[in-house]
């Protein structure tokens, strides 16, 4: 009966499974992130055999160490950038994360951030409930049509091609894109078209969606000086990770209006955020929440215990990282 760790409570379907299967779950009673020290401090407690961790979990050697015989470590998450893989690889550790189950979810969060954006959405709604809306006006809350416009995705895997494919057929939206590879199906399905250059790509877009994991060559992607490359009339929108976007540069870049605006779901130095960035009226934030429906956590939920089943039962987890 193998013994796991659940460093924060998921959705008890995914819980439910494993359980149905003989493991037997010790999941954290802290609804929040466990600190480093307090995440040590309870694999030390029992002999696990591996752990269900969140990508709010920053898992390293010390981690590692501290539950020597969890020879997997199943992320519930899209991506797996919390993770010391090298490491894990290192000392014979199988990593596996739940890519796929959130893909709609999150592609449809950053359409409804970018229409949003160009339709001046939650400006208009606090307007309306300060009391402030005396009738119609010819000139009240103009906003952009996106149809026509150009969007610009950088990244183009499950997340970015989706993007690309509602923003395409139902919003009329010219995609172009970039990406490490071109995706001859991605141009098949919506008509993209490949540059070879983030800043091909920044120059000409109308809206830049960004997409890419987090690795050291993505962070700070958008910096100071590919946002200068940007339209003044652009919008950039990040469902990605924080640290992709250098959050102070953007700030400037708001408030200096190089672009005209940005929504983000996710922060540099999550959950604290730039100094000045919650004050501007140009930018939307919602707190990581791109994923979250019913049918993506739960899907994640799924996705985590098939991925710890198979490991037990000697076979290669589906989504396997290394």
């Amino acid at each position: 009966m193998p013994k796991i760790y659940v460093t924060r409570k998921i959705p008890d379907i995914g819980l439910s499974i494993l359980r149905e299967k003989g493991f037997e779950l010790d999941i954290s009673p802290k609804d929040r992130p466990l600190t480093k020290r307090e995440l040590i401090k309870a694999l030390k407690k029992k002999p696990y055999d591996g752990v269900l961790c969140l990508l709010t979990d920053m898992i390293d050697g010390e981690v590692f160490d501290a539950a020597p015989r969890a020879k997997v470590f199943a992320n519930y998450a899209g991506g797996y950038n919390n993770i010391d893989v090298a490491e894990a690889k290192k000392r014979g550790i199988t990593i596996t994360n739940t890519p796929g189950a959130l893909t709609e979810a999150v592609a449809e969060h950053t359409i409804a951030l970018m229409l949003s954006l160009a339709r001046r959405i939650p400006e208009s709604d606090q307007y309306v409930r300060r009391g402030k809306f005396k009738g119609w006006g010819p000139e009240l809350f103009l906003g952009e049509e996106l149809s026509r416009k150009t969007l610009g995705i950088l990244g183009a895997g499950r997340i970015g091609s989706r993007v690309g494919e509602i923003a395409s057929k139902g919003l009329g939206m010219k995609i172009i894109y970039y990406d490490i590879k071109q995706s001859n199906e991605f141009e098949r399905t919506c008509g993209a078209t490949f540059r070879a250059t983030p800043e091909e790509t920044l120059t000409e877009a109308d809206v830049v969606s960004v997409h890419v994991p987090l690795l050291p060559t993505t962070t700070h992607l958008l910096n100071a000086e590919r946002l200068r490359l940007m339209k003044k009339t652009a919008y950039l929108i990040n469902t990605s990770r924080g640290p992709v976007v250098d959050e102070t540069a953007l700030v400037d870049a708001l408030r200096n209006s190089v672009i005209r605006g940005a929504a983000l779901d996710v922060f540099e130095h999550e959950p604290r955020l730039a100094k000045g960035l919650a004050k501007l009226q140009n930018v939307i934030l919602t707190p990581h929440t791109a994923s979250a429906t019913h049918a993506a956590r739960d899907g994640m939920a799924r996705l985590v215990a098939e991925n710890l089943i198979a490991f037990f039962e000697g076979k290669i987890p589906p989504n396997m990282v290394s």
